[in-house]
């Protein structure tokens, strides 16, 4: 089903004012206690969450934008305003971001990537590592390979009997 020009006025307003009754007046609605409708209509709503989407989606910085900006602030690219006291009175100065600055920005981009190959294969190496141990522990508690220590004959009668 399709929206109205005034249906969809009548959103726009809405988004707009927070305001139903206002709203459904601007969009050319007479009648009090339209909007109750207007507001249960599922078409109204969905074309009403679309719109809403569109409003977030320009709004909200995306992962794409973040990157790009943390990239701008590394390279020293950006230009931060400062006002400073001077003889003169408050002056406005631009100047690119100090070297704590871009450091932490370049740090927040590493942390989506893996530094390097070689740490991506040291730490795979280490988690085999972990796993294997965890493995031959394993074994030696419950399999073939596990070590029974004993001190006399009866406790080495008991151990073979138990196995």
């Amino acid at each position: 089903m399709k929206l109205t020009e005034k249906q969809r006025k009548f959103v726009d307003y809405y988004i707009e004012t927070g305001n139903a009754e206002e709203s459904a007046k601007r969009a050319g609605y007479s009648a009090r206690g339209n909007t109750t409708k207007l507001l249960q209509n599922t078409t109204i709503l969905q074309y009403m969450d679309k719109q809403m989407k569109k409003l977030a989606d320009k709004r909200i910085m995306g992962q794409r934008e973040a990157l790009e900006l943390l990239t701008s602030i590394g390279r020293g690219e950006m230009k931060e305003e400062v006002y400073m006291s001077t003889e003169m009175g408050i002056e406005r100065i631009e100047k690119i971001p100090d070297i704590r600055d871009r450091q932490k920005a370049v740090e927040a981009l590493l942390k989506r990537y893996p530094v390097n190959e070689y740490e991506e294969l040291k730490n795979e190496q280490l988690r085999n590592q972990i796993k294997k141990l965890e493995a031959e522990t394993q074994n030696e508690v419950t399999g073939d390979n596990r070590v029974i220590i004993v001190n006399d004959k009866e406790s080495m009668r008991k151990a073979i009997e138990d196995e």
